[in-house]
């Protein structure tokens, strides 16, 4: 008998499950386990995927609803990673405590190159694995290298169509192929799921604001994520918008709703914040907003691609600057929301549902990116990237590229015309390289 393992941290990737569960997706299996991991920062209070309103709508997919934090307590999941050399002793305690038998074991996971997924793919080393992505990071590249015995083992990646056309950069280097997850079976669970019994507030059609927690990212300050919210409601008052809702991030602590209300009460504005931690497609169907707002939240894309909702994106020029390293996984993400959603600035675009780049260019653009972010996994990108840069770096896209990085990669735009011939100058690069390791040495 085989039995599958799937691996959820958040309800929408639960939700996605469900959808490729029942868009068939997913071989049969003698038996499906739910194993939820909640990665919040301090799981003990931060409610997990199977304590979330709406969760007993997904439930009956699945035989079993497991925790990997029970598994691995005292250890934060995210963190924790077996021993090599403990592989064969945690395959045989897992098989035990979850009563697997001999059974053979399929793994539907996601985020395959961290922990906890790693880690859990690890362990069951002969098992055959499928991934899938719940947002905009499939469309950029694998953040890390993956282990061959892990990496060749991956048979496909499942993904909703937030961007129609685009095509995941996510594990090409394995070769595996994407596969979409059907957009009427995702919004039919999406509509289970607001059939819940959770208050929310009664208002209809105002300006929603997705708040992202990017201050324990260490991407913005405090400070500078609060001023963000107020961008956010600055820049739906501009649009013409008097009623307001704020749903913050589920793990943001509530002083992050204060400088919002406070500025709110200035501009004279009815802002009202939803504390229950629901998804945001959740508000889009009782709610039915006439305006989205948000930086770089995958909800923006199913509110745009998905509901046919207006949408305006804020603060995703900071963004683009501020990501550090330049290949934080972050970056394709907040690429493709600067590159295709329009600014409240453009009210037009926006009462138009108008992207700002066509799929054609955004493609362009995503795999020049994703090349510069992770040139030893996507190498064979190069000849692309450099053409992209040659003919398409301009004004408009030149905030998407660190010249720094175009320099240390060797690609058009790092450097002057005049000393383009430098970047294949081995002499030039060997004196490049001998100063990095003496100034390295220096700060040791």
């Amino acid at each position: 008998m085989t039995t599958q393992i799937f691996m959820a941290s958040t309800l929408y990737g639960a939700a996605t499950l469900a959808a490729a569960l029942d868009s068939g997706c997913l071989a049969p299996a003698g038996r499906r386990i739910l194993l939820v991991s909640n990665n919040a920062t301090t799981p003990e209070t931060t409610p997990a995927v199977d304590e979330m309103p709406g969760f007993e709508r997904l439930r009956s997919r699945f035989d079993d609803v497991l925790s990997w934090n029970e598994t691995v307590f005292p250890f934060h999941p995210g963190s924790w990673a077996p021993r090599l050399e403990d592989v064969p002793l945690w395959e045989r305690h897992l098989r035990l405590l979850w009563n697997l038998g001999d059974d053979d074991v399929a793994l539907v996971v996601e985020s395959i190159q961290v922990n906890p997924a790693l880690g859990v793919a690890q362990i069951f080393i002969d098992a055959p694995v499928t991934v899938y992505a719940d947002g905009l990071m499939s469309y950029g590249p694998t953040r890390n290298k993956i282990d061959p015995l892990v990496g060749t083992r991956v048979e496909r990646l499942l993904h909703l169509d937030l961007v129609p056309g685009l095509e995941p950069l996510l594990l090409t280097e394995f070769g595996v192929a994407p596969e979409v997850v059907a957009t009427p079976a995702f919004t039919k669970v999406l509509a289970e799921l607001s059939d819940t019994d959770a208050e929310l507030p009664d208002v209809a059609e105002p300006a929603l604001l997705l708040g992202q927690y990017l201050s324990a990212l260490d991407i913005l300050s405090a400070e500078e994520e609060e001023n963000l919210h107020v961008r956010m409601l600055k820049g739906a008052v501009h649009l013409g918008h008097g009623r307001v809702v704020f749903k913050p991030h589920p793990t943001a602590p509530a002083r992050f709703t204060r400088t919002l209300e406070e500025e709110a009460e200035r501009l004279g504005v009815d802002l009202t914040v939803v504390d229950t931690p629901v998804l945001a497609e959740v508000l889009y169907q009782r709610m039915r907003p006439a305006l989205v707002v948000g930086c770089f939240s995958t909800a923006l894309l199913t509110a745009s691609a998905l509901y046919g909702l207006p949408v305006a994106r804020v603060g995703t020029d900071t963004l683009l600057d501020r990501l550090t390293p330049y290949e934080n996984s972050n970056r394709i993400p907040v690429t493709i929301a600067d590159a295709l959603l329009p600014a409240p600035t453009d009210a037009a675009a926006v009462a138009e549902r108008r992207g700002v780049m066509d799929t054609d260019a955004l493609g362009d653009l995503v795999r020049a990116v994703g090349f510069a972010m992770q040139p030893k996994i996507l190498w064979e990108l190069r000849p692309q990237a450099e053409r992209y840069l040659s003919t398409r770096l301009d004004g408009g896209t030149r905030r998407y590229f660190k010249k720094r990085r175009l320099t240390s990669l060797g690609l058009p735009g790092g450097v002057p015309q005049r000393l383009a011939f430098l970047r294949h100058n081995a002499t030039a690069r060997r004196v490049v390289r001998r100063a990095r390791a003496v100034r390295r040495a220096v700060k040791r």
